[in-house]
């Protein structure tokens, strides 16, 4: 194997990685230029793992699960928007909050419908990959963007759908508008709290599909799956300057980190606590550098 071989290879990883990192950041991005900081994309994503899941093991489609994650994530979202904006709740305590009644309400549901609180494993619709036959058989190029499985190209396509709605939709201006200056979307005769629920449920919907993408492709639903990742879009966030195209950026290279982190595990004879370390420092790195640019 070639090192541009070893290269497509690990790129053509970290674009699937990255797949879970582009939607909840995409997601997290509305509640962010709404003004509204969303620390629960964790428990939003752990959400829309386990019932994408089990919808999807139920009912045999993809597609179903794909749906009833983001719908259970959605409801999740408006319950924690409700309590934040309607009951006045602090905004940390109910991010922390979700945190921790997604884990707690997955594993109870797990025990109750699949009989075990650990790993559940089931059939599942494997994701096709719709160019794989044709364009994948391209030397390099073809296994890096062209081999990858449905869930990576959808979020493609609702990354660029959401820059389209923030920038070119009334909505997206609105939500902008609240975050900016909610006092003149008042005086303007409309609702700020209104546009600020919108955007967090519009956020539970994208971690909803963020979170099935972490277990329709494995086929199991692993507890606490999400490992980090509502967290790392957060600061992917921050990285790229509220924009949705840096944003891709950051959390490609988040991807990337946690890419070559895996590929070095059986590479370099480097203790394993280090290599898996690699994606977290990562992002250490890139919230201190981030923090120190808006600074200045």
């Amino acid at each position: 194997m070639t090192w541009l071989d070893t290269l497509g290879g690990i790129t053509a990883s970290a674009l699937e990685a990255m797949t879970p990192l582009l939607l909840a950041a995409t997601g997290g991005l509305f509640t962010e230029l709404a003004g509204m900081l969303n620390i629960a994309l964790e428990g939003l994503m752990l959400a829309g793992a386990f019932f994408g899941f089990a919808a999807a093991a139920v009912s045999g489609s993809l597609l179903l699960g794909i749906l009833a994650g983001a719908l259970a994530s959605s409801l999740i979202a408006w319950i924690y928007g409700s309590a934040t904006l309607r009951l006045k709740a602090n905004v940390f305590i109910t991010g922390l909050a979700a945190n921790i009644f997604a884990p707690s309400v997955t594993a109870v549901l797990s025990a109750a419908w699949f009989g075990t609180r650990s790993v559940v494993a089931l059939a599942v619709p494997e994701p096709a990959r719709p160019l794989q036959t044709s364009l994948g058989r391209i030397p390099v190029l073809g296994g890096v963007f062209f081999s990858q499985h449905s869930l990576v190209y959808l979020s493609w396509a609702l990354a660029a759908g959401a820059a389209v709605i923030i920038y070119r939709s009334v909505l997206g201006t609105r939500i902008r508008a609240t975050g900016a200056r909610a006092e003149a979307v008042a005086a303007a005769g409309f609702k700020p709290d209104f546009y600020k629920l919108s955007a967090i449920i519009i956020s539970g919907f994208f971690c909803g599909i963020a979170g099935a993408s972490l277990s329709l492709p494995l086929g199991a639903y692993v507890p606490n799956m999400s490992s980090g990742r509502g967290w790392i879009a957060l600061v992917a966030i921050y990285l790229g300057n509220r924009r949705p195209g840096r944003t891709a950026l950051a959390c490609f290279v988040f991807a990337l980190a946690e890419s070559f982190s895996n590929y070095a595990q059986g590479q370099f004879g480097i203790p394993s606590e280090f290599i898996l370390a690699i994606p977290f420092a990562a992002t250490l790195i890139a919230l201190s550098l981030g923090t120190s640019a808006k600074n200045e």
